[in-house]
C-alpha cells in the first residue's frame, strides 16, 4: 500500500502563556462561528485581537473537518503577497497559467475550514477582494479576521473586541476578579515567581489597570516590571508618563493607542541604555533569531556576544515574544504598538537607513548563499545543501521586507541580487507569480537607471551583468505560465549581456530556455542544435549542473523522437552527474522524466523502479506536484504488474494530493490513470467519466497543447471519448464539478482497494525467477550475499527506502515472509542479475 501521512489539521502556533479575562468573549464568539462565515474581531493595538483569535481558533477546531489555518499578513503588500501567504500556509501549489486565488478558490470548494486571516491593516483591499472570491466559492470554508477597522464584506460579522474588565473607581473594592488585574498578577507571578503582594499593593494594582483601561499589552508591560518595582512605584511612574503623553487621567479623549504608546515608552524608559539600542534595531525585522539579531543589530555600541543576555531581558520585560522554533533557532517578533514605538525610536537616534542597510546585506547574503548552493557543481551532501532552501524559507518575511526597502529606496543592486539569489526558491516552491512581480519591478528600475546613463548603488557587480541574469531567470518563472513570446525576448536580450559579462551559468540556463522554446515552436534541430552546444559549454566551464539539465532535456527529446534507447543513456548520464553532486531535487526529476519514457516504451520494470525513487525523493523534499506524478506513475504501472490494488493505493494519493494542492493538471493525470486501470478492469461507464472529467480539466488547466509538461494518457483519455459506446459517459465526466469528479474517482478506487479473495499459491520449491525484474534479482543477490537494506542502497546508488520496496515485491511475487527466505532460496539456485 502506498505511504500516506495524515495532514494536520491545524498550523497555530503554540501559546506561550495563559489567556486571561477572555471566557465570556470566547463563548459568545463560539456561538458566533457557529452561524457566522465572516468574523472580524476589531480594536486598537494591543487590545489583544489576535491572541484572542488564536485561542477562539484553537477550541473551533473540532468543528471544522479540514480543520485550522493561520496566515498572518503583517509585512505583505500586495494582493500576489496575501495569495503566497494564504496558499503557503494551507499548503496550496501555485499553478503556472493561472490566477493564485482561482487555484486557491478551486482547492478549496469542497472543503470545511476556517481561516484565520491576522493583521490584515496594511492590504484590507486585495484581503476583501480574496475573502469575497472565498466566501461566494467556498461554501463551507469560514473565515476569522483580525484588524483595527471591519473589512466590510459582505456577510461580515464585526466583533469589536472591549478592553478587560477593570475594578471599580472605590479604593476598597475587592479587584481579584477582574480580568485586568487578575492578568496583571499572572504576568507578575510569571516575571517574579515568588510574587505576593501585599494589601496595600493590591489597591496600587487596582489603579494601574484602571490607569490602563483595561488594555492588556499594557497590562502585561507594567506588570513585567514587578519584580523590580512595587506596584506604587509602576503606578506612580505610569501616571507621569501618561501626563506627559497628554493623556487625560479619566482618559475621556484619549485614543486607546495613545494610552498604549505611552507605556511602551515608560517601558522603554526604564532600560539600559544597551537594551534600548536593541530593542530599536529589532525593529527592522518582521521576526527574526539570535543568529540574525547578531549579524544586524551587533554594531557599537553594542557587542555581539551581548545579544543573546539582552533578548532574554526584553522578553522578561514582555517587549518581545516568542514565536516558535525552526530548524533548532527560537524565533521572535515585537508586538506590533512596540515595533511601532522601537521604529520611531530608531529613526530619532540616526540609525534607520544604516540598519536596513545591514539588514538587506544579510538578506543578499542569505539569498546568495541559497543560489551558490542549489546549483554548484560541487558534491555537497544533500542535507547541507537543502539546508540554505530551509533557511531562506524560514527568512522569507524577512526576505520580502527586504526587496519592498530596495525597492521603496530605489536600491536596484540589491534589489536585483536578491531576485537572482531567491530564484531556487521562487522556482522550485512554485512561487511564479509572486517571483516575477520582483523581477519585473527591478528590471524597470535598472532599465530607467540604464536609459538615465546612471549605475546606482556603485561598488560590486556590474549592473548590466545582473540586468542580464535577472532578465533570463524572469523568463525562466514566466515559462510555466506559457508566456513563450514574453519569455523568448526577455531571454535574448538578458543572454546577450550575460555573454558579454562572462556569465555561463545564466548562459546555459538561456539557451536552454530556448531551445525549449524551439522544441515547442516545431523546429526540433534548432532545439537540437542549441542543446548540443549547451552541453558544450558547460563541459567547457566545468559546471555540471548545467551539464546534467543539457543531457536531461535530450534525454527527453529523445523520447519524444521514440529514440528510447538514446533517451536512456542521456538519462542514465544526467543520473550519474546529479548522484555523484549529491543532488537529490536534480536525481527525483530527472528520474521522474526517465520513469515515463520507459513507460511510453512499455519498459514496465524500469518505469516502476525510476518512479518509485523519484516518489521516495520527491515525498522526503515536499515536492507536491511531483510526487502527485510519482504516485499517479507507480499506480499505473502496478497495474500492469498486475496488481489492481496497489494502483488503486497509490492512484487514490495522488488524486488527493493533487486536489488537496490545488493542481488541476495533476487532478488530470490522476483522473486520467484511474480510468484506465478501471478500463481495463472493465468498469467501461466509470472509466469514460473519468476520462471526460480529465478531459474537460485538460482544457482548462494549460496541460494539453505546446509546452505541455509530460502527460502520457491523453490518447486515452480523448479514445474514451471518442468509441460510440462510452461517448455519453464520457460527455456526462465533461460535466462533471472538480469535487464531483474526485468523488467519482476516489469512490472507484477506494473500491478497487477491497480485499479480494485469492486462490492459495501453489507450493513451489523452486519460485518463478522471470517474476523478478532486473533490479530486483540484483537486490534478491545482494542480500544472499548479506548485505543490509542500506549497505545494498550504497551499492546501487539508490534509497534504503527504494531498498525496501523491492524488498517488499521480492517478497510478494515468490510468496516469502522474511529476507531470512530470500537469502536461502538465492543460495539455493543461483540468481543472475
Amino acid at each position: 500500500m502506498a505511504p500516506q501521512t495524515a495532514p494536520a489539521r491545524q498550523n497555530l502556533p503554540v501559546e506561550s502563556d495563559s489567556l486571561v479575562g477572555r471566557d465570556r468573549d470566547l463563548s459568545d464568539l463560539l456561538r458566533l462561528l457557529e452561524s457566522d462565515r465572516v468574523l472580524t474581531l476589531t480594536g486598537a493595538g494591543g487590545i489583544g485581537k489576535t491572541r484572542l483569535a488564536l485561542r477562539l481558533a484553537a477550541q473551533a477546531t473540532a468543528s471544522f473537518s479540514d480543520g485550522v489555518w493561520l496566515a498572518a499578513l503583517s509585512d505583505v503588500s500586495s494582493r500576489a503577497e496575501v495569495a503566497a501567504r494564504i496558499c503557503g500556509a494551507l499548503g496550496i501549489t501555485e499553478e503556472g497559467r493561472r490566477d493564485p486565488v482561482e487555484t486557491l478558490c478551486d482547492a478549496l470548494r469542497g472543503r470545511a475550514l476556517l481561516l484565520v486571516l491576522d493583521g490584515f491593516d496594511e492590504v484590507a483591499g486585495p484581503v476583501a477582494d480574496i475573502g469575497s472570491a472565498l466566501v461566494s466559492s467556498c461554501p463551507s470554508v469560514a473565515l476569522l479576521l483580525t484588524g483595527r477597522e471591519p473589512l466590510r464584506i459582505a456577510g461580515e460579522t464585526v466583533w469589536r473586541v472591549p478592553p478587560l474588565p477593570v475594578p471599580p473607581t472605590a479604593e476598597g473594592a475587592e479587584p481579584a476578579g477582574d480580568g485586568a488585574v487578575r492578568l496583571f498578577l499572572d504576568r507578575a507571578r510569571a516575571a517574579a515567581p515568588d510574587y505576593t503582594p501585599a494589601a496595600a499593593d493590591l489597591a496600587a494594582v487596582n489603579r494601574i489597570c484602571r490607569r490602563l483601561d483595561g488594555i492588556p499589552l499594557a497590562v502585561e508591560l507594567a506588570a513585567a516590571w514587578a519584580g523590580r518595582l512595587d506596584p506604587a512605584e509602576i503606578d506612580a511612574g505610569l501616571a507621569a508618563a501618561l501626563h506627559a503623553a497628554g493623556v487625560a487621567a479619566d482618559r475621556n479623549g484619549s485614543p486607546r493607542a495613545q494610552v498604549l504608546d505611552a507605556v511602551v515608552g515608560w517601558a522603554h524608559s526604564l532600560l539600559s541604555e544597551p537594551e534600548r539600542v536593541l530593542l530599536r534595531r529589532l525593529s527592522v525585522f518582521p521576526n527574526w533569531c539570535l543568529e540574525l539579531a547578531e549579524h544586524v543589530c551587533a554594531e557599537a555600541p553594542l557587542a555581539e556576544a551581548d545579544v543573546l543576555d539582552l533578548l532574554s531581558t526584553l522578553l522578561d520585560r514582555s517587549l518581545i515574544t516568542l514565536t516558535g522554533e525552526h530548524q533548532n533557532r527560537v524565533r521572535y517578533r515585537l508586538p506590533e504598538p512596540v515595533r511601532a514605538h522601537a521604529r520611531a525610536r530608531l529613526a530619532e537616534a540616526g540609525e534607520l537607513d544604516r540598519i536596513r542597510s545591514r539588514h538587506t546585506a544579510r538578506m543578499v547574503a542569505i539569498a546568495e548563499d541559497l543560489s551558490g548552493a542549489a546549483l554548484s557543481s560541487r558534491a555537497i551532501p544533500w542535507k547541507e545543501r537543502f539546508a540554505y532552501w530551509d533557511r531562506a524559507a524560514s527568512e522569507y518575511d524577512n526576505l520580502r521586507s527586504a526587496l519592498h526597502w530596495s525597492a521603496r529606496h530605489g536600491r536596484v543592486r540589491d534589489g536585483l541580487r536578491l531576485c537572482a539569489g531567491l530564484r531556487p526558491l521562487w522556482y522550485t516552491g512554485c512561487q511564479f507569480t509572486e517571483g516575477q512581480e520582483w523581477a519585473e519591478a527591478f528590471l524597470a528600475l535598472a532599465d530607467g537607471a540604464a536609459q538615465d546613463g546612471r549605475d546606482p548603488d556603485d561598488g560590486g557587480p556590474a549592473l548590466a551583468a545582473l540586468r542580464g541574469k535577472v532578465m533570463v531567470q524572469h523568463a525562466e518563472l514566466a515559462w510555466p505560465r506559457k508566456r513563450f513570446d514574453e519569455a523568448a525576448e526577455r531571454v535574448r536580450e538578458g543572454a546577450a549581456l550575460c555573454r558579454a559579462a562572462g556569465d555561463w551559468e545564466s548562459v546555459c540556463l538561456a539557451e536552454n530556455l530556448l531551445a525549449m522554446l524551439d522544441s515547442v515552436r516545431g523546429d526540433g534541430e534548432a532545439a537540437a542544435r542549441r542543446v548540443a552546444a549547451v552541453l558544450e559549454l558547460a563541459r567547457d566551464t566545468g559546471n555540471l549542473w548545467y551539464e546534467a539539465i543539457a543531457l536531461n532535456i535530450q534525454g527527453a527529446m529523445a523520447a519524444r523522437a521514440g529514440a528510447f534507447a538514446e533517451a536512456d543513456m542521456r538519462f542514465n548520464t544526467a543520473l550519474m552527474i546529479m548522484r555523484g553532486m549529491d543532488h537529490r531535487w536534480g536525481v527525483g526529476s530527472t528520474l521522474l522524466a526517465q520513469g515515463a519514457a520507459a513507460e511510453a516504451q512499455d519498459d514496465v520494470p524500469a518505469a516502476d523502479r525510476c518512479y518509485r525513487e523519484a516518489m521516495d525523493i520527491h515525498r522526503t523534499l515536499g515536492a507536491a506536484p511531483e510526487l502527485a506524478a510519482c504516485l499517479a506513475g507507480v499506480g499505473r504501472v502496478a497495474r500492469r504488474l498486475g496488481s489492481v490494488t496497489q494502483a488503486y493505493d497509490y492512484l487514490g494519493e495522488s488524486l488527493l494530493l493533487s486536489h488537496a494542492t490545488g493542481q488541476r493538471g495533476g487532478l488530470a493525470e490522476a483522473l486520467a490513470s484511474i480510468a484506465s486501470v478501471a478500463g481495463a478492469q472493465g468498469l467501461s461507464e466509470d472509466a469514460a467519466r473519468c476520462a471526460g472529467a480529465a478531459a474537460a480539466l485538460l482544457d482548462t488547466s494549460g496541460w494539453s497543447g505546446p509546452g505541455s509538461p509530460r502527460f502520457p494518457l491523453t490518447a486515452d483519455v480523448i479514445g474514451l471519448g471518442a468509441a460510440e459506446e462510452t461517448r455519453a459517459f464520457w460527455e456526462e465526466g465533461r460535466r462533471l464539478s472538480v469535487e464531483d469528479a474526485v468523488e467519482l474517482a476516489a469512490g472507484i478506487a477506494e473500491s478497487g482497494r477491497l480485499a479480494r479473495p485469492r486462490p492459495a499459491p501453489a507450493p513451489l520449491s523452486r519460485p518463478p525467477q522471470k517474476a523478478l525484474t532486473p533490479r530486483e534479482r540484483e537486490v534478491a543477490q545482494l542480500i544472499g550475499e548479506g548485505l543490509s537494506n542500506r549497505a545494498i542502497s550504497e551499492r546501487l546508488f539508490i534509497t534504503p527506502a527504494t531498498v525496501a520496496r523491492h524488498v517488499a515485491n521480492i517478497n510478494r511475487k515468490m510468496g516469502f515472509k522474511s529476507r531470512r527466505q530470500i537469502a536461502a532460496w538465492v543460495n539455493r539456485h543461483a540468481v543472475s542479475s
